[in-house]
Protein backbone atom coordinates (compact mmCIF):
# COMPACT_ATOMS: atom_id res chain seq x y z
CA UNK A 1 0.00 0.00 0.00
CA UNK A 2 1.62 3.24 -1.29
CA UNK A 3 0.96 6.68 0.33
CA UNK A 4 -0.60 9.63 -1.84
CA UNK A 5 1.91 11.82 -3.06
CA UNK A 6 1.35 15.37 -1.67
CA UNK A 7 1.11 17.96 -4.98
CA UNK A 8 1.14 21.72 -5.00
CA UNK A 9 -2.67 21.49 -6.33
CA UNK A 10 -3.40 19.38 -3.11
CA UNK A 11 -1.56 22.22 -0.87
CA UNK A 12 -3.84 24.75 -2.93
CA UNK A 13 -6.97 23.29 -2.45
CA UNK A 14 -6.48 22.92 1.33
CA UNK A 15 -7.88 25.77 3.50
CA UNK A 16 -5.47 25.33 6.43
CA UNK A 17 -2.62 26.92 4.19
CA UNK A 18 -4.79 30.15 3.81
CA UNK A 19 -2.07 32.83 4.27
CA UNK A 20 1.42 31.17 4.57
CA UNK A 21 3.92 30.60 2.90
CA UNK A 22 4.42 26.96 1.53
CA UNK A 23 7.04 24.64 0.92
CA UNK A 24 6.71 21.37 -0.51
CA UNK A 25 9.55 19.36 -0.54
CA UNK A 26 10.43 15.21 -0.65
CA UNK A 27 6.72 14.92 -0.22
CA UNK A 28 6.42 17.40 2.93
CA UNK A 29 4.83 20.28 3.43
CA UNK A 30 6.49 22.78 5.50
CA UNK A 31 4.77 26.13 6.42
CA UNK A 32 6.04 29.44 7.59
CA UNK A 33 3.53 32.88 8.67
CA UNK A 34 6.54 34.77 7.52
CA UNK A 35 8.81 35.64 4.79
CA UNK A 36 11.87 35.43 6.59
CA UNK A 37 10.57 32.05 8.45
CA UNK A 38 9.83 30.61 4.89
CA UNK A 39 14.01 31.40 3.85
CA UNK A 40 15.40 30.13 7.39
CA UNK A 41 12.91 26.45 6.62
CA UNK A 42 13.89 26.78 2.80
CA UNK A 43 17.35 26.54 4.07
CA UNK A 44 16.62 23.75 6.45
CA UNK A 45 15.01 22.02 3.18
CA UNK A 46 17.49 22.04 0.81
CA UNK A 47 20.38 20.74 3.65
CA UNK A 48 18.52 17.94 4.64
CA UNK A 49 17.33 17.08 0.76
CA UNK A 50 20.21 18.25 -1.77
CA UNK A 51 19.03 16.44 -4.20
CA UNK A 52 15.01 17.72 -4.32
CA UNK A 53 13.91 20.79 -5.96
CA UNK A 54 11.43 22.76 -3.45
CA UNK A 55 8.03 24.03 -4.68
CA UNK A 56 8.09 27.82 -2.64
CA UNK A 57 4.33 29.52 -2.89
CA UNK A 58 2.40 32.49 -0.74
CA UNK A 59 -0.96 31.02 -0.80
CA UNK A 60 -3.18 34.54 0.60
CA UNK A 61 -6.23 34.88 2.34
CA UNK A 62 -9.41 34.01 0.98
CA UNK A 63 -10.16 37.82 0.66
CA UNK A 64 -6.77 39.23 0.01
CA UNK A 65 -6.44 41.45 -3.29
CA UNK A 66 -3.04 41.22 -4.60
CA UNK A 67 -2.02 44.06 -6.43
Amino acid sequence: MSAKKITMQDVFKNPRYRGKHVILAAGKVFTANTGSGAAEILRKVRKQYPNVTPQVAYLPKAHSLIL
